[in-house]
């Protein structure tokens, strides 16, 4: 079985690609999670990564679970309850934490259908941009499932409770063009255009310090959940760190000569 994720680098950007398309990128395989926190934890100790792409190879973004597997890892196949709950918590529920966790910004090139977990892979990730071709389903209940990933707790943050009971009740796909109008992706491209539109936006965020960067998303996070006077604390210590970096005093002293050059001509 060839890997899972085909990386890539493009200066700053970790261009990664889930490449089983004959699975349609299915995250239930035995590896594909693993892959994915591998992927976290690397990025998470090499400072020249500033932004990570992540898009899927085929026609498809993520179909979610392999069900022609998925009894077997996850579900009664497995015999008693406990050792599905053991399936979750050790397997694919590490995923929403490492990618949360995951310091740097990352994008999701949302190449066609995300169904299931893998609506919810999009959801982990901090921008999403669509080609024309994607569907969004959080279609566990056709399933007579839920969503065990951590959508219940992702889908409300990128779309308000309202639209995302109507996806989770439901479990009907959404296009591209009505994932725009919900706030669930930023930019809808025709296909052709999805890793060029996806990769100049990650370049402008990689133009910026790795530092700052990582302490931005970090405090972005930290503020879904934490106490306004929390975060603020929380600002104060990284932005007294942001204070004393080089790349700090650079931007600085570039700003106030570019200031004096203009006054000096004004004359």
């Amino acid at each position: 079985m060839e890997d899972f994720l085909r990386i890539e680098r493009d200066g700053g950007v970790a261009v990664v690609t889930m490449n089983r398309p004959q699975t349609r990128n299915a995250l239930s395989d035995a590896d594909a999670v693993e892959s994915l926190i591998a992927l976290c934890d690397t990025v998470n100790r090499d400072l020249s990564v500033r932004a990570v792409v992540l898009t899927g190879a085929g026609t498809a973004f993520s179909s979610g679970g392999n069900l022609k597997t998925l009894r077997d890892t996850v579900g009664s196949g497995l015999g008693e309850s406990v050792h599905s709950r053991y399936a979750y918590r050790d397997g694919i529920q590490r995923l929403p934490l490492a990618l949360c966790n995951l310091e740097v910004p990352t994008i999701a090139a949302v190449n066609g259908p995300a169904y299931g977990a893998g609506s919810d892979l999009a959801c982990m990730c901090d921008i999403r941009i669509a080609s024309r071709m994607a569907v969004f389903a959080e279609s566990f209940v056709k399933l007579g499932l839920i969503p065990g990933d951590g959508g219940a707790w992702l889908l409300p943050r990128a779309v308000g409770m309202s639209r995302a009971c109507e996806m989770a009740f439901t479990g009907d796909p959404i296009d591209a063009t009505q994932a725009l109008q919900w706030g669930l992706v930023s930019d809808v491209v025709e296909p052709d255009a999805l890793m060029p539109t996806a990769l100049r936006l990650a370049q402008r965020i990689a133009s910026n310090p790795s530092h700052a960067l990582r302490m931005t998303k970090r405090l972005l996070r930290e503020a879904q959940h934490a106490r306004l006077d929390t975060v603020l604390e929380m600002s104060a210590g990284f932005q007294a760190l942001a204070h004393h970096t080089a790349a700090h005093e650079a931007a600085l002293d570039a700003f106030l000569d570019a200031a004096a050059a203009r006054a000096a001509a004004r004359g």
